[in-house]
C-alpha cells in the first residue's frame, strides 16, 4: 500500500497543476490508507515523506466536477472544536454530504446522484450598500451562509426583523469592523469615504491558510486559499466577495455550490455526530476553541477598553492575549494542552480585588454576548474557573470539570423526517381555507427557522407577499428540501392563493 501511495504521490507532484482530478482524488485516498494502516509509531515519518514529495505544489482547493474538494498542502485543517488534525498533504473532502467517513470523501458522490450545479432559484447575486455616518456597510445576500454571527452578536446593526437589514449607525465603529471581519462567507465588507477597505476586512492577509470543519455546517476557509475548478480555472465569485475567507458547502444541498447558502440548516445536516452516552467535557460543551476565542476577544476588544477601572491596567497588554487566554481556558476545560501563557511576559497582569471582581463580571458578560451555553451546570463551572484564574496569573490552571452537579442532560437532536401526514387535518374541497387554521400549521418550526433569512413562514403578511415563490417551490418539490409535500397539502396552499387570501375566522360564532 505504501509503495502504491508513494507512486501516486510522485505522479501527482510531477503533473502539478495539470494533474487530472481522478489522479488527485486517488492520491488522497491512497495516502490516507497507507498512513492509517501503518503502525502509529511510523505515521509521522510517512507523513513527512509524502510532504517532501509534494513540497513544491502550491496550496489550494480544487472542486472536482460532481465530486469532492481536492485540498493540497493546506497549513491547517481544524475540527469544530478548533483542534488541528494531523493529515497527509493531499486530501479529498466530502461535499455531497453522504460520505460515511465525513469530512473525508469515500466515493459516495459517484452513486448518490450528487451534482454541483447551482440552483437557478438561489438568492440573486446582488451587492447592497448601506451608508452610515462614519462607515458604509456592503453586503451580498447571494453568498451569505446564514451563520448568524452578525445578527446574533450585533443585533442593533444587523437586523433580521426590520428594514433595512443593516443599520450602520446602530453600533460603534469597532463593533462594526469586528462583525464584518468575522463574517465567514465573505459577504460583508465596509468602506470609508466611499473607498472600500477590503484589506482591513481581509485581516491584511495575515491569517494562516486553514480550513475549519464546522459543527453541522460548511467548511470555513481562511488565509486566501485559491479555489479553482478541475480545469484549473478560477471559480467565479459573487460581486464583492472576499478572496481571503469564504464558506464551502459540505451538506450537498447548497443552492450556490460550491459556496454555502445555509441549506444545511434546512436539511438537518449533522456532522460530526455527538458521542452517544459519553460525558462531554467543558471544552466540548462550550463549543471548543472558536467559542472561547470569541469570548476572550469580546472581553479584551470591547469590554475592558471601555471600563474605567480595567482600561489603564490592560493598556499595554500583548495583542495576542485574547487568543492565549482562550487557549489556556480550553486546556483547563479538557481541550488541547498549552504552554505557559506568562512564560514570555505576555500574560494577564496581577489585579487588585476590585479589578479582579470587575474582570470576572465582564468575562461573564462576554460569555453571555458570545452565547456560550447558559445552563446552570456550565455557568457554575465557568464562574468558579474565572474566580480561580482571576486570582492566579503566574501558573497554569488545573484541569477543571463539572463539579459535583455533573453535566446537563443532552438535548435530543432534531430529526429530518417529514411530519406525519395524518397529523394535520386538511380542509375539505368545499371548506374555506384560512392562514391560521390551515396554512400556518403546514410549516414546521424548523421550516420557519430555516427560512427566516428571507421571510417568516408563520407570518400571514410574509407568506402572502411571497406566495407565488413559495407555491412554486412547493409544487416543484424543492421546498422543503428534506422531503416533498404530498399533492393534497400543496393543493391547500394553491386554493388559499387563488382565492385571494381570504381572512377566514378561526373560531366562528354559531348563531
Amino acid at each position: 500500500m505504501w509503495d502504491v501511495a508513494l507512486l501516486a504521490t510522485r505522479l501527482r507532484a510531477r503533473f502539478g497543476r495539470s494533474a487530472p482530478a481522478g489522479l488527485i482524488e486517488a492520491t488522497a485516498a491512497l495516502q490516507d490508507l497507507a498512513v492509517n494502516e501503518a503502525p502509529a509509531s511510523e505515521r509521522a515519518k510517512l507523513l513527512a515523506a509524502l510532504a517532501d514529495q509534494m513540497e513544491n505544489l502550491p496550496p489550494g482547493i480544487i472542486t472536482a466536477k460532481n465530486g469532492p474538494y481536492l485540498v493540497t498542502n493546506v497549513a491547517a485543517v481544524r475540527t469544530p472544536l478548533g483542534e488541528r488534525l494531523t493529515l497527509p498533504p493531499q486530501l479529498a473532502l466530502c461535499r455531497c454530504g453522504a460520505s460515511a467517513s465525513k469530512p473525508f470523501c469515500d466515493g459516495t458522490h459517484a452513486t448518490s446522484g450528487f451534482t454541483d450545479d447551482k440552483d437557478p432559484k438561489r438568492v440573486p447575486d446582488q451587492r447592497d450598500t448601506y451608508p452610515g455616518e462614519q462607515v458604509t456597510i456592503l453586503d451580498n445576500r447571494g453568498i451569505c451562509q446564514h451563520s448568524g454571527l452578525c445578527t446574533d452578536r450585533l443585533a442593533t446593526a444587523f437586523r433580521t426583523k426590520e428594514e433595512p437589514f443593516v443599520a450602520p449607525s446602530g453600533a460603534r465603529m469597532d463593533e462594526l469592523v469586528r462583525a464584518v471581519r468575522d463574517c465567514p462567507s465573505g459577504a460583508l465588507s465596509l468602506a470609508f469615504d466611499r473607498v472600500e477597505a477590503r484589506d482591513l476586512v481581509d485581516w491584511h492577509g495575515a491569517r494562516e491558510r486553514a480550513i475549519e470543519i464546522t459543527q453541522d455546517g460548511p467548511y470555513r476557509v481562511t488565509g486566501g486559499l485559491p479555489l479553482t475548478d478541475a480545469d484549473g480555472a478560477d471559480v467565479p465569485r459573487a460581486a464583492g466577495s472576499s478572496r481571503e475567507h469564504y464558506a464551502l458547502c459540505r451538506c450537498g444541498h447548497s443552492q450556490n455550490k460550491p459556496f454555502c447558502s445555509g441549506m444545511h440548516w434546512y436539511v438537518d445536516f449533522r456532522d460530526p455526530v455527538r458521542r452517544a452516552g459519553a460525558e462531554p467535557t467543558l471544552f466540548e460543551w462550550a463549543g471548543g476553541l472558536p467559542a472561547l476565542t470569541r469570548m476572550t476577544r469580546l472581553l479584551y476588544e470591547r469590554h475592558v477598553p471601555a471600563d474605567d477601572l480595567l482600561a489603564p491596567v490592560f493598556a499595554a497588554m500583548a495583542p495576542e492575549l485574547p487568543q492565549r487566554e482562550a487557549a489556556t481556558f480550553a486546556a483547563a476545560f479538557g481541550g488541547p494542552p498549552v504552554g505557559d501563557p506568562a512564560a514570555d511576559g505576555a500574560g494577564r497582569p496581577a489585579l487588585t480585588e476590585a479589578q479582579r471582581a470587575r474582570w470576572v463580571a465582564l468575562a461573564l458578560r462576554a460569555a453571555d454576548e458570545t452565547m456560550l451555553p447558559a445552563d446552570p451546570q456550565f455557568r457554575g463551572a465557568l464562574t468558579s474557573f474565572l474566580e480561580w484564574t482571576s486570582r492566579v496569573t503566574d501558573a497554569l490552571p488545573p484541569a477543571w470539570d463539572w463539579g459535583p452537579a455533573g453535566p446537563p442532560a443532552e438535548a435530543p437532536l432534531q430529526t429530518s423526517a417529514v411530519d406525519d401526514q395524518e397529523a394535520i387535518p386538511l380542509p375539505g374541497p368545499d371548506e374555506p381555507v384560512g392562514f391560521e387554521a390551515n396554512i400556518k400549521p403546514l410549516f414546521r418550526e424548523h421550516d420557519r427557522a430555516s427560512m427566516e433569512f428571507a421571510f417568516d413562514l408563520w407570518s400571514r403578511d410574509d407568506v402572502q407577499a411571497n406566495a407565488a415563490d413559495i407555491l412554486g417551490q412547493l409544487s416543484s418539490g424543492s421546498m422543503p428540501c428534506d422531503g416533498a409535500w404530498p399533492a393534497d397539502r400543496v393543493e391547500v396552499v394553491k386554493r388559499w392563493t387563488e382565492s385571494g387570501f381570504p381572512p377566514v375566522a378561526e373560531n366562528p360564532i354559531e348563531l
